[in-house]
């Protein structure tokens, strides 16, 4: 059987986005995304837990980020896990990471660099995508329509 990963999360920025090169020329930025989760307790008080999710976004995708987003933006990603090892050069052993391949960006919100709704961006075709909605969308939908 093959294997399947898929992740999709919401949140802000932590920092502005890190562009590099790799030797063979290819852009990689690199970001986190902090990702807030409220919840009861057993006493029945709200808490807020926090998760910090590294992200790799490549090519025109991640050029693209790194161009408009920045600390604080708010930002819906998806994509794949990947799991990095290596060795610690400090003789600390072998240290390992996970994070998200970034596959689609949004930003999210109309505080994002003066857009007054979210902007899509994909590694399937690099351009923006509207997220416009039809005008002559009905309001209610009449199942008995649908052909299939």
């Amino acid at each position: 059987m093959r294997g399947f990963s898929k992740a999709i999360i919401a949140g802000n920025l932590t920092r502005d986005p890190e562009l590099r090169s790799t030797p063979s020329g290819n852009s990689v930025c690199s970001f986190s995304v902090a990702v807030n989760r409220v919840y009861r307790d057993a006493n029945g008080e709200n808490k807020e837990d926090v998760s910090f999710i590294d992200c790799s976004a490549w090519g025109k995708l991640g050029e693209m980020i790194a161009n408009y987003a920045k600390k604080g933006s708010g930002v819906l990603v998806s994509g794949r896990l990947s799991q990095r090892t290596w060795e610690d050069k400090n003789g600390g052993g072998k240290r390992s990471r996970v994070e998200i391949v970034v596959e689609d960006f949004n930003f999210t919100g109309a505080a994002n660099n003066n857009r007054e709704g979210g902007a899509s961006y994909s590694t399937q075709s690099n351009e923006e995508v509207s997220n416009d909605i039809p005008d002559d969308i009905p309001e209610e939908i009449d199942l008995s329509d649908v052909p299939f």
